[in-house]
């Protein structure tokens, strides 16, 4: 089981950490789309990120990332529900080289949502960019924030994408003060092919090999789109009979993609009438 995310802990230290890997899961977001390396590297680190963050949230329901600014790349869009369902887009103009993450979004604000689903309320939080990497300008919006002290490492290629995140507990008595200065430095030296290392308790006991930790069972990470033709009917719905008309006067065929997933859902004009058939707008009578 390659994609998975698993949990550590400093057993007598205010300390605690996830690793994520995603193979499987990485692969088909690059299926779907051709993305230049320097987006297909932000993007996986993001990937990284969420499932991470993700991790680390009591709630049910769906986090989304984003990324969105002025330069070379316009929007990154990450989504992780809290079973570890996941899915991931983006748009760039041109072919963006390689570059510090500044550089490649310019201007821009780092967006995280939190979505309870069923009609609840959300959250969300909103910060400039900052940092030069993914998991810096993570790393500062969690400070600014939700006020914790947070450290992340991230890799993506090809073939995976993986990461690392420790957090810093509330102090308990008798803990270690230490502990979170050694969690850091030694993560810091890990190089990104170590960190794609598979197997979780092998990297943890070559990296804390003189600490106390426990590691908690490794939890399954997949690709999965939550787009639907029924969901696609609902937005033609919003658009309005007129709109939805306008479409097939013009080119016979209402088709829309999904930007996640690719996935094509055509509509025509007896598949539209379909859509309308039984639903109420403003002005209109209700078929039956």
């Amino acid at each position: 089981m390659h994609d998975t995310i698993q949990r550590f802990l400093f057993e007598h230290a205010p300390v605690r950490g996830e690793i994520v890997h995603l193979d499987a899961t990485w692969h088909a977001v690059l299926e779907r789309h051709a993305y230049p390396p320097a987006v297909r590297a932000l993007l996986g680190e993001m990937m990284a990120a969420a499932a991470l963050l993700t991790a680390t949230l009591k709630f049910g329901g769906t986090l989304i990332m984003q990324i969105q600014g002025s330069g070379p790349v316009t929007l990154l869009v990450v989504e992780c529900t809290s079973e570890h369902h996941m899915r991931a887009t983006a748009k760039w103009s041109g072919m963006p080289p390689a570059g510090a993450l500044g550089e490649l979004v310019g201007d821009g604000k780092f967006a995280i949502t939190l979505d309870p689903g069923q009609g609840k309320p959300g959250y969300q939080g909103v910060v400039a960019l900052a940092g030069a990497t993914v998991a810096a300008a993570l790393e500062q919006y969690m400070l600014r924030s939700e006020q914790i002290e947070t450290r992340l490492w991230l890799t993506a290629t090809g073939e995976c994408a993986a990461g690392l995140l420790l957090q810093k507990l509330p102090d308990a008595a008798g803990a270690d003060a230490d502990a979170w200065r050694r969690a850091t430095t030694l993560a810091a030296s890990l190089s990104p092919r170590e960190l794609s290392v598979h197997d979780t308790r092998e990297l943890l006991r070559g990296l804390y090999a003189a600490e106390d930790i426990r590691v908690f069972k490794p939890r399954p990470v997949d690709f999965r789109c939550s787009c639907s033709r029924s969901r696609v009917a609902g937005m033609l719905r919003l658009l309005g009979r007129d709109e939805v008309r306008g479409i097939l006067a013009e080119r016979g065929m209402v088709e829309v993609t999904c930007e996640f997933c690719n996935q094509r859902y055509r509509f025509d004009a007896g598949a539209a009438d379909e859509v309308f058939a039984g639903s109420h707008e403003p002005g209109s009578a209700t078929r039956h």
